[in-house]
């Protein structure tokens, strides 16, 4: 069976945290979506500048977060602190663990994940700025390129992408993780 993955972004998402994992997974043959509260299309930005417009494949308030075999959140300021306050979205990511689905998120997008209390308990890392809120909200912090904790991936910046990417891949092919976190 073709695995499913969905990306869920909104305008200011870091386009290379969103384009290169995206990339990556269909390589794999796996069906990627770009997910977005937001219809049609949204906008990325790119280190310091916006940047091209992407296809909106599905609106969140079409899917559901059974219709997929993964989550991934890339990074960007903009993306994760608007998405962060949106109940839906938190709703959506909070089922991915609920299922103990994979879940990727690298730079700024645990922000999301605070806002939708998965962190508590779990090791993982993201951009240095978000040290301290993730150590906050429970999460143990650590500073390394790539960090998996029972399904769920974690990075800090584009340029950990390489073994980003191939972390989200082996963990989408692994699948659920049905060991309980407390």
């Amino acid at each position: 069976m073709k695995k499913k993955v969905a990306i869920l972004a909104t305008n200011g998402f870091e386009e290379i945290e969103l384009t290169s994992p995206k990339e990556a997974m269909e390589k794999e043959g796996f069906e990627v979506h770009i997910v977005s509260p937001e219809k049609d299309k949204i906008k990325a930005w790119d280190k310091t500048n916006w940047s091209k417009e992407y296809k909106v494949d599905k609106t969140l308030g079409e899917v559901s977060a059974s219709d997929y075999n993964a989550l991934m959140l890339p990074g960007g300021v903009m993306n994760p602190d608007n998405m962060r306050t949106n109940k839906d979205v938190q709703k959506f990511v909070k089922y991915f663990f609920e299922q103990k689905k994979p879940v990727a998120s690298i730079c700024h997008a645990p922000w999301t994940l605070i806002s939708a209390g998965v962190v508590k308990g779990r090791t993982m890392t993201s951009y240095h700025t978000l040290k301290d809120d993730l150590i906050n909200a429970g999460a143990n912090w650590v500073d390394q390129e790539v960090v998996v904790d029972e399904g769920f991936v974690t990075s800090r910046k584009p340029d950990d992408l390489p073994a980003f990417n191939a972390k989200l891949i082996e963990e989408i092919k692994e699948g659920k993780h049905e060991e309980q976190h407390a």
